[in-house]
This record gives structure tokens, C-alpha cells and sequence, in this order.
């Protein structure tokens, strides 16, 4: 059975670099997993990507020696247990703020005593290139659990959260933490306070032994996050790197008819 490279490089204090999909395109993903990432998220929480789909990309991204991890469109048992079924190596968790809402999705990546996964499928197994048996017995150990800090009361909860058994890093999304750092009059936070947040995210996982990192727009600002202490970093999407590529030769060849940015991530 393969193991997770991401999972060990992690452990080691490695970091790790990769991209979000959320065009759910075969064909770039395809592309994208030959590339040299680490890993790659298919991102199922804002992404219109069928189930069929995301097997099929998971498939994909496996076959090409890269990592395919999914972000779920919440942390409850029945999302992670179909992801990890449809062959994703691991889970981003999205707006988790409490201990309870970190427990129930570490425990639905686990299969029992650990956790209280249930078995069946065939995916996942060949995504290891494993028997289901093999599968099985090793999963546990194999399966990243990422989950998101996004919020102030999420950031409160840090230590607890990230002191619990199953957790391999912690993911910041930066325009929802920044969102919901936003104060009761409207008045949005500052760079030197979202920066502070960060930080002290940062701290906490070193404190706590575990990972941390963010989502990023561009190389220089992810190695800068990698220099900060942060390990599970991404960088962009296919869409920011598509659009961005094409919105490039644009404003060259047609300057006047140069569009706006229409990718966050």
C-alpha cells in the first residue's frame, strides 16, 4: 500500500506546497498533478463538482504520484466518509471553531476504535493501490485531517483544538478569518491585526507540535508564510492561474479590453 509523502513531511516539520482545483476539470488536473506539488484540493465546499467528478479527479491526481486531498463543504460524518470513500487522501475541514466540531471530524476520518468511519467501497483502496483488507488496516494512518481556522472563536479555541489526537495541520482561508474578524460597526480589520491573528495561529501550532499554514495568491508570499513558521501552504487555484495567464497576454495584445480579476482563489 502507498503511504502519504505530504503526511510525513508534515510530521518532519517539512513544508509542503499545493494548489486548490475548483474547476473540477479532468484535463488540468491531469496536468496539474504532473506539475510537482505536493498536493492538490479539490475543493468541494464552493465548487459545483459532482461526487462522480470528484472520484474521477481523486483517481487522477493518485495515478499521476501526487496527493489528492478534498475540502468538504462541512465537517460532519457523512461528507468526510464519502470524500475518503471516493479515494481523497485527506480532508480540509472548513470553519472549524470548537473543540466538538474538531472531534466529530477527526473521529469521521477514522475507522473504529479510532474513529467511527464506516467500511465499504473499492475507491479508496486503488487510489493506494491497495486491497480493501489492505486499506483497511492502514488508513488510519495514512489519512490526512486538516482543519480551518477561520474565525476569532476559532482562534480562541487554538490550543484545545490543536492539541487533539488525529490532527495534522491547521489551514487558515485568509478572506473568511479576515471576514469574520470584521467589528459589530462594519468596520473591518486591520492588516496589522490580521497579521497578529496569524501569528498567533503560528504560535500555537509550534506550541501545540502542529502545523500550521494558509492560502496564498502567489510564490513569494507562500515561501514568506514557509519562512513564518507555516508548512501546509497553497498557492492560488487552476482558475487564479488560468485567468491570470490569460489576463497577461491580454493586456498586451488588447490593452483597452483588459478584464477584472474573477478568481479569488
Amino acid at each position: 500500500m502507498k503511504t502519504n509523502p505530504v503526511k510525513r513531511k508534515l510530521a518532519a516539520g517539512e513544508a509542503t506546497f499545493g494548489t486548490w482545483l475548483s474547476l473540477g476539470d479532468l484535463y488540468a488536473t491531469r496536468a496539474l498533478a504532473r506539475c510537482g506539488f505536493d498536493w492538490l484540493t479539490l475543493d468541494l465546499e464552493h465548487g459545483a463538482i459532482d461526487w462522480s467528478q470528484a472520484a474521477t479527479i481523486f483517481a487522477a491526481i493518485a495515478d499521476a504520484g501526487c496527493v489528492p486531498l478534498a475540502r468538504v463543504p462541512q465537517g460532519s460524518h457523512d461528507y468526510i466518509k464519502r470524500v475518503l470513500d471516493c479515494g481523497a487522501w485527506g480532508i480540509v475541514v472548513p470553519m472549524v471553531n470548537t473543540v466538538e466540531q474538531a472531534r466529530t471530524a477527526i473521529a469521521a476520518a477514522k475507522y473504529p476504535p479510532a474513529g467511527n468511519r464506516s467500511l465499504g467501497g473499492g475507491w479508496h483502496a486503488m487510489n493506494f493501490a491497495a486491497t480493501p483488507a489492505e486499506y483497511y488496516a492502514q488508513a488510519n494512518d495514512e489519512i490526512l485531517v486538516i482543519l480551518q481556522t477561520e474565525s476569532p472563536t476559532g482562534i480562541d479555541n487554538a490550543e484545545a483544538i490543536y492539541s487533539l489526537p488525529g490532527v495534522d495541520a491547521i489551514f487558515v482561508g485568509p478572506v473568511d478569518l479576515r471576514a469574520n474578524m470584521t467589528q459589530s460597526d462594519g468596520t473591518p480589520a486591520t492588516d496589522e491585526r490580521f497579521e497578529a491573528a496569524l501569528q498567533r495561529i503560528v504560535d500555537v501550532g509550534k506550541q501545540t507540535g502542529t502545523p500550521t499554514g494558509m492560502h496564498t495568491m502567489d510564490p513569494q508570499t507562500a515561501l514568506r508564510r514557509a519562512e513564518q513558521g507555516m508548512r501546509f501552504i497553497a498557492v492560488g487555484s487552476e482558475l487564479a492561474m488560468l485567468t491570470k495567464a490569460a489576463q497577461d497576454v491580454v493586456r498586451v495584445v488588447l490593452p483597452q479590453q483588459a478584464g477584472q480579476d474573477v478568481a479569488k482563489y
